[in-house]
Parts: structure tokens; sequence; C-alpha cells
């Protein structure tokens, strides 16, 4: 960790600390989310998400856990140019990080109708809320890193 990163860290509010309701209300929702999910799903759904927030701390803690479940180097290299490489991924899968993208980005362009009905064909209503779940968590997951000051291989869980 550099000097500046160590300065930016110790400059930043302890959000656990600072509001630890909030925090625990957090976990309880992520958790939440994950219920019943796929473990290799959910992490490359937050892999995907932490790629499109630049949240390199939640980046490095997820590849991990992806490693850690058996994920596949070949597909986490992958991800996130899974667009030009979708013989790596199930349908459900593609299916998955595209609706992870426009959630993720949903103020470029909303959600559009054919990225909701490609999901809705792969998950079952209430797979498709809990995966919509787990993207809404990722997101604040990685504002939260990002606005902390969160320094990526420093996974404080």
């Amino acid at each position: 960790m550099t000097t500046t990163q160590q300065v930016k860290t110790a400059s930043r509010i302890n959000f656990a600390k600072a509001a630890p309701k909030a925090f625990r209300a957090l976990i309880g929702f992520d958790a939440a989310a994950r219920e019943g999910l796929d473990p290799a799903l959910v992490e490359l759904i937050q892999i995907r998400s932490s790629q499109l927030n630049h949240c390199a701390y939640c980046l490095h803690m997820h590849t991990n856990d992806a490693r850690k479940a058996g994920e596949s180097e070949d597909r986490l290299h992958m991800t996130q140019v899974w667009h030009e490489a979708p013989h790596f991924y199930t349908e459900k899968e593609q299916a998955a990080l595209a609706l992870t993208e426009a959630v993720t980005l949903i103020a470029d362009a909303g959600l559009p109708d054919d990225v909701y009905t490609r999901a809705a064909a792969h998950f079952d209503e209430q797979e498709l809320a809990q995966v919509l779940a787990l993207i809404f968590t990722i997101n604040t997951w990685n504002r939260l890193a990002l606005a902390t000051g969160k320094v990526a291989g420093t996974d404080e869980r």
C-alpha cells in the first residue's frame, strides 16, 4: 500500500463503526439476496458490477472468492469481455451478466426490455428478484468501498 493510499484510507470514515445499524442492514440484505443462487453466478455478477464501477477493492475480493469456489481463470479473465467471448458462459450466465450491466449502468439507458425479457426467460420470478437484489447490493458495496477509500488487497470483511 502506498503512502497516498494509506492517508486516503485513514482520512475516510469507517462506515461500519460510524453507522453500525445501516451496515448490519446491508449485510442482511446481501445475505438475503444471495440465498438460493448458484455461488458461481453470485461471484460473476459481483465481479462484473465491480468492473463497471471501477471498484478495485470489491473486484479483488470477489475474484479471490470466485477462485476459492472453483471458478476457472479463463472465465475470470473473460468476464470483462464476455460479449466477445460468450462461449465461456452459459445462456443463463450471459443473461445475468447483461442484466448486471444494464442495472449497474441504469442511468445511461434504463433497463431495456430485451435485457429484462432475456433474464426472465432464464430465471423464475423468485430467482430474478434474487438476482436483482444481488445486483443492487453489489452496487451499494461498490459505492461504499469507493466512497470510504477501501484499498484493493485489504479485504476487511
